[in-house]
């Protein structure tokens, strides 16, 4: 009898299941509800190539808003142009695309042609960089980073760890090398330093240039700083690739990178390569800033085909790593 039960009950259930029902993946993305028939097309503006940590953002993409996954994917690499990103967004929307998804290169300079996606009926979803806007309905949803949360991490860490050193009144000497003026993650990385300038008093920037996030540019203003001074204590980078390339110049100038006595070096992002310096000693502090943000685009447009709400801000989780505590086993762990 309770066989029987059991086998009416599971027709029963089969019968009452909705035939356009999402399937959770084991990625964490969503499959495309079948009832929505044609693949989805996305136009992705990506703001470029600059990074190991972008390059890992466009995979992550790529992959979520596969065709496999019921998706047409436009991808469009901008080489780090606002205005490559203007004319690529206004050119799906004259493809009447059906989603719009791009990562700003800076915050400001967004009304117009989000205002030109909101008439042609598109929605808009922002990725990693936030941006600044008069109205914020111009835009369906943001993911990425809580860029100012990530600088006050990693000051924390700063100041726990130069009191445990027992410096709090002598100077602390530091360089800080921001990312691409304007962009949200630099305006939040900065913010948290500059805060934490009003408390510490000790506290001296003795230069700040831009790296534009790349090893690069880091490599060449890092090298110009050493010809003016090398009584540098901390050097606060803003992402991976500018920690790398201020390592390199002062590595050549003879200045030893560790916070066991030499430079402290302060960089954000995580990426594998620069976990690896963190586990060599050489970044003291790496805050990580999660790249794989495809997922959560295809979850947030699934929701949006099912007519439901969508939260407007969704920031990623995040964690951080330090020297002491690193392992090479977490490093192999990572996605990327």
């Amino acid at each position: 009898m309770k066989k029987t039960l059991a086998v009416l009950c599971g027709l029963m259930l089969l019968l009452t299941l909705p035939t356009g029902c999402a399937t959770e993946k084991t990625d964490g993305s969503e499959e495309p509800d079948p009832a929505v028939g044609n693949l989805i097309v996305v136009g992705f503006s990506q703001v470029g190539a600059e990074s190991e940590w972008r390059v890992a953002n466009s995979e992550s993409m790529k992959n979520a808003l596969s065709e496999e996954n019921g998706y047409e994917l436009i991808f469009d690499d901008a080489r780090n142009e606002q205005e490559n990103q203007i004319r690529a967004i206004r050119t799906f929307i004259q493809q009447d695309v059906d989603y719009i998804v791009f990562s700003p290169r800076v915050e400001t300079g967004w009304n117009s042609i989000l205002q030109e996606a909101q008439d042609a009926g598109i929605p808009v979803i922002v990725i990693d960089r936030d941006i600044e806007v008069a109205d914020r309905s111009l835009y369906t949803a943001y993911i990425g980073s809580d860029f100012r949360k990530e600088g006050e991490t990693a000051i924390k860490w700063l100041e726990h760890f130069l009191e445990k050193e027992g410096r709090t009144e002598e100077p602390i000497h530091i360089v800080h090398i921001q990312g691409t003026i304007g962009s949200s993650a630099q305006i939040g990385r900065t913010a948290a330093l500059e805060t934490a300038l009003e408390r510490n008093a000790n506290w001296q920037i003795v230069a700040q240039e831009e790296g534009d996030f790349t090893r690069a540019k880091a490599y060449e203003v890092m090298g110009s700083i050493l010809k003016e001074t090398s009584d540098i204590d901390v050097v606060y980078c803003e992402n991976d690739g500018e920690a790398l390339g201020a390592i390199d110049a002062m590595e050549e100038a003879g200045l030893s990178c560790n916070a066991d006595g030499g430079v402290i070096v302060i960089s954000f992002d995580a990426t594998k390569l620069g976990l690896t310096y963190c586990l060599e000693g050489k970044i003291a502090l790496n805050v990580e800033c999660n790249p794989l943000q495809g997922p959560y685009v295809a979850e947030i447009i699934q929701r949006l085909q099912r007519g439901e709400t969508v939260e407007q801000v969704k920031h990623v989780e995040e964690t951080a790593f330090d020297s002491f505590t690193i392992t090479k086993a977490m490093i192999d762990a990572r996605g990327y």
